[in-house]
């Protein structure tokens, strides 16, 4: 490897690194000693992290803010909306969804209540706040992400690719 190739592969371990503290909640300049996190993949920032973090409540309550949804729907929008590259399964949207709103962001009602067919949920006015919470908390993990993943295209195919 040479010195170039060393000087600027450090620009994305650093980026990854802040997405990471960012994802732990720490600051991006932030130093502290890390602690090893059970797996301890750094792909977890881009996988595991996105998901246990607020992204997909956050994306729930989006969606649901324009008006009543549906699981498979949300499945279906979230699908479109990242051109196929974030794919949610029923086993973590539905269990998402009851959890939401047990805690009162969102209320679901059944289509046809006799016959338990589709589970329309609206946004409470609870959740409104938590939707503006969570975007203005999550936009610098956002970034972080994004940025490291810029990184990692610049150094893999080059400053003009």
């Amino acid at each position: 490897m040479t010195g170039a190739s060393k000087r600027s592969g450090k620009p994305v371990g650093e980026a990854v690194a802040a997405a990471a503290r960012a994802g732990r909640g720490g600051a991006a300049g932030d130093t502290a000693p890390r602690r090893e996190r059970r797996g301890g993949r750094p792909m977890e920032v881009f996988g595991g992290e996105l998901r246990r973090r607020d992204v997909f409540p956050l994306l729930a309550l989006h969606l649901i803010s324009r008006g009543p949804a549906y699981g498979n729907q949300m499945i279906e929008e979230i699908e479109e909306m990242t051109e196929g590259v974030i794919s949610v399964n029923p086993n973590t949207i539905y269990p998402l969804l009851r959890e939401l709103e047990s805690r009162g962001l969102i209320e679901g009602s059944w289509e046809h209540p006799d016959k338990r067919t589709r589970r329309y949920y609206s946004i409470t006015r609870e959740g409104r706040r938590e939707y503006r919470r969570l975007r203005g908390e999550l936009e610098p993990f956002l970034d972080s992400v994004v940025r490291s993943v810029t990184l990692i295209k610049r150094e893999i195919y080059g400053e003009g690719e």
